[in-house]
């Protein structure tokens, strides 16, 4: 497919494979998306939502000229390869000790043959009772051996649409996680990795811009591998010139964009002599990652320093202000994990990774398309238009994507429904399903128009 859509003979071709390749996996692509995934008219997120339509599950949309999109392309195809390649050494395996049992038993005929026995009709008898008992056995290991891997690669080339549109927890892990630490010089973003990998991997020290280059780890937590990013200190861009900061700073962007997750660090100790969370670069920071629509955890480092009870005014202080001033900040994704740590003496460590675990879960989260549209009647009903005002009505929703999780919403009749009633769907998603801490993406499919809300 390209960018003119669906065509009368992309569905003729889908019809044909469901009917005459019914075990054939089959993935659709989207080719010639270049620019589209930055149109603010969602005309991506339509395609998408029309290309779901022929039944093979969530498209994706790549460009073949520039290779936008196909690294999202393996990360979906290599399941399948890996579990066709177990099939495929499961049979090869059946069919060894299949030739294996046929020679131990041609073996012993041979064997039993040179015996002297008693009539030759009990021997013939007996090897005729021991040839099918062994026969039988080898039928029956081959059944245990090939059926059993046989029967779990059919179940999984026939899944229906809810369990493929769930992603297991095994399935989530093969792909590696991206995360990366941002945040402003010198909040101890390096002594955050240091802490999260139990050893002294990078260079710290009091004085800010220690880390010019962004360093990247891999390392294993859970049995989930994560390739972690340490970025240089987030700055403005319009206070650097030319130089060594300019790359840093690029190359830190560069690696934030790439990440699946980002921790913002920030700093408790000029939190509580400032007398305020966030400065306009943090800021800044937090609401260009959801609106490039990456899990977000927020770090505040250096408790340390506010511990002991003569502190315990202004610790209570910063516990306080940082959820307020994340909710005003971004009211649009609830939910944001918030952990109060200490990097330096490595308290906090599990809380930050069980949160950043829990919010890539949710990033890659799946919906069933049935499940959902069995909400949305139900949900609707609760609005006061009842998905009705203006001439509009909601026919069904589907998730066309993951990575954040991306919605649209079908709707008839002569109007559409405005953003307030786009914003009531992505709030009672987020409650009911529990999509807390990520943003989500609604889009309406119409007639004349699409809108999206975050």
């Amino acid at each position: 497919m390209n960018r003119s859509g669906v065509q009368p003979l992309d569905a003729e071709v889908g019809k044909w494979l469901r009917k005459l390749a019914p075990n054939v996996r089959v993935k659709v692509l989207l080719n010639k998306a270049e620019g589209m995934h930055d149109d603010a008219s969602g005309s991506l997120m339509a395609a998408m939502g029309e290309a779901y339509s022929l039944g093979f599950g969530t498209p994706v949309a790549i460009s073949a000229e520039s290779g936008l999109g196909l690294a999202d392309l393996y990360e979906d195809l290599r399941p399948w390869v890996e579990t066709a390649q177990e099939a495929l050494l499961a049979k090869r395996a059946a069919a060894n000790l299949r030739e294996e049992e046929s020679a131990a038993v041609e073996t012993e005929l041979e064997f039993r043959v040179d015996e002297p026995a008693g009539s030759g009709l009990e021997n013939e008898l007996s090897y005729k009772g021991e040839l099918s008992s062994l026969e039988d056995i080898s039928i029956n290991s081959e059944v245990r051996l090939s059926l059993g891997d046989t029967d779990e690669f059919e179940t999984k080339l026939n899944l229906n649409e809810e369990n493929e549109a769930l992603m297991s927890e095994a399935e989530l892990k093969r792909v590696p996680m991206q995360l990366a630490i941002a945040g402003r010089p010198n909040v101890g973003k390096s002594t955050l990795l240091n802490s999260l990998l139990m050893e002294e991997r990078v260079l710290t020290g009091p004085e800010p811009g220690l880390t010019r280059d962004s360093i990247r780890v891999e390392f294993e937590y859970e049995n989930q591998k994560i390739f972690l990013v340490d970025t240089a200190g987030w700055m403005q861009r319009k206070k650097l010139k030319e130089g060594p900061a300019a790359l840093s700073a690029m190359n830190a962007r560069r690696n934030v964009q790439r990440a699946h997750v980002v921790t913002l660090v920030l700093d408790a100790q000029e939190i509580a002599e400032t007398k305020r969370s966030m400065r306009h670069t943090e800021a800044a920071l937090a609401q260009w990652v959801v609106q490039e629509g990456r899990g977000l955890v927020v770090v505040v480092n250096k408790m340390d320093l506010l511990a002991g009870s003569e502190h315990a005014r202004l610790r209570s202080l910063v516990m306080k202000a940082v959820p307020e001033e994340i909710t005003k900040l971004l009211p649009q994704v609830t939910g944001v994990p918030i952990v109060f740590v200490s990097a330096l003496e490595g308290k906090g460590r599990a809380a930050v990774m069980r949160h950043v675990n829990e919010s890539y879960r949710l990033w890659c989260v799946r919906l069933p398309t049935a499940k959902l549209n069995r909400w949305i009647r139900k949900v609707m009903s609760r609005h006061p238009k009842g998905g009705e005002g203006h001439g509009a009505k909601v026919r069904y929703i589907t998730q066309v994507k993951a990575r954040p999780p991306t919605f649209v919403v079908f709707v008839s009749g002569q109007g559409k429904l405005d953003d307030t009633e786009l914003r009531f769907i992505a709030s009672a998603l987020r409650e009911d399903f529990g999509l807390v801490g990520i943003p989500i993406r609604v889009f309406q499919r119409c007639s004349k128009d699409q809108r999206t809300v975050e």
